[in-house]
């Protein structure tokens, strides 16, 4: 039997396929139960559905100089409290 429990950094590199919905059942459902008891990893799917919904939009809008190093730096600082 597959287990059921995955980590945060596992589902992090499963959002983009969890939300394209391209993720075998399996991997899928694993997914979903974590996503049911972590606020975190919600809140990770529910900003990257949120950033996909804004790029599609054909408006043009600049980012805050640095958030793209902000953004990587709290990912990193994250991962490594979950590690």
């Amino acid at each position: 039997m597959v287990p059921l429990v995955i980590a945060c950094k596992q589902v992090w590199e499963y959002i983009s396929a969890y939300l394209d919905n391209n993720l075998k059942a399996s991997e899928r459902n694993k997914v979903q139960l974590h996503l049911e008891h972590c606020e975190i990893c919600s809140a990770v799917l529910d900003s990257t559905r949120n950033i996909l919904i804004l790029t599609a939009d054909e408006r043009v809008f600049e980012l805050p100089l640095g958030f793209g190093e902000r953004l990587h730096v709290r990912l990193e600082e994250e991962i490594q409290r979950l590690a």
